[in-house]
């Protein structure tokens, strides 16, 4: 079968889903992408190249997968984010654009020339920790995250990224495993995306995101809050005076953590592409 074959069959199969006919043809040739290893423009050049038996058993063994909803990222095992490689794994969120939010906000208030302390509390994929370091090249980052899996999956993406002389990766529950002395008063900046999908809203996610990705890293309580109820108070008392908290929000939470921020000093929001409040900045 040729690769243009291979490409309208996959599309055809993907296309019967009402979920994933939009991206058919697209995920399609991402999936044929990542089976050959070619970039796009040798696709579409080489429409009549055979694929090998093996090829094509394990193309559609890749199409089967996406047809039960199974992410993209997940299959190819890698998803980009802030211009950066990462490789992903169920063990970890996957990364998304409006986390980018996250990111630019951070680096628009802090120094790029002197030394900072950062702390990325549920790092995932290490995705922010790894995005910050890249772009403040004096900066000190402690990623932490509950899960062992997801601290295994980040500390490989810095070492692809070589950055591990420059995070150090923690188990922890939010701070609670950091020394005393490195919970009081001993960060310039705290950023997090946690989880914040109220458990109410499950039947309402794509089933791609709802049975696939990790539900620690998604769901946090009856009103998705539990877990800024929790961190935000640790944050004040990690942050030195006039600290940076950065942290990324569900759609329509803005009321509620600017609640959960009162005492704190700057407190604003930065919103998305469609208009969404999505990052909470706040001083210590």
């Amino acid at each position: 079968m040729t690769l243009q074959q291979a490409l309208l069959s996959a599309s055809q199969r993907l296309t019967l889903d009402p979920q994933l006919s939009e991206s058919a043809r697209r995920d399609a040739e991402t999936l044929m992408l990542h089976l050959l290893g070619i970039t796009r423009a040798s696709l579409l050049a080489n429409p009549a190249r055979e694929l090998s038996p093996a090829q094509l058993h394990e193309y559609e063994a890749f199409v089967t997968r996406r047809q039960r909803h199974e992410p993209l990222q997940y299959i190819t095992g890698a998803q980009e984010f802030y211009g950066l490689p990462f490789c992903v794994t169920p063990a970890v969120l996957i990364p998304r654009p409006e986390t980018e939010h996250l990111v630019e906000a951070v680096l628009s208030r802090l120094s790029h020339d002197h030394p900072v302390a950062i702390a990325d509390i549920g790092t995932g994929s290490g995705a922010i920790a790894i995005a910050l370091a890249t772009h403040l090249p004096h900066a000190g980052v402690t990623a932490l995250d509950l899960s062992p899996s997801a601290l295994e999956v980040a500390q490989g993406n810095a070492a692809t990224l070589h950055l591990s002389h420059r995070i150090r990766f923690v188990l922890s529950d939010l701070l609670s495993a950091l020394p005393a002395e490195q919970r009081s008063e001993y960060f310039d900046a705290i950023v997090s995306n946690p989880p914040y999908v109220p458990t109410v809203d499950s039947a309402e996610l794509h089933p791609q995101v709802r049975d696939y990705e990790p539900a620690s890293a998604l769901f946090a309580g009856a009103d998705g809050l539990d877990i800024y109820r929790r961190l935000i108070p640790q944050a004040h008392a990690a942050l030195k005076a006039g600290g940076l908290l950065a942290l990324e929000i569900g759609h329509g939470q803005s009321d509620a953590i600017a609640g959960l921020l009162a005492g704190w000093k700057n407190v604003s929001f930065v919103n998305d592409l469609q208009s969404i409040p999505r990052v909470a900045i706040a001083l210590n």
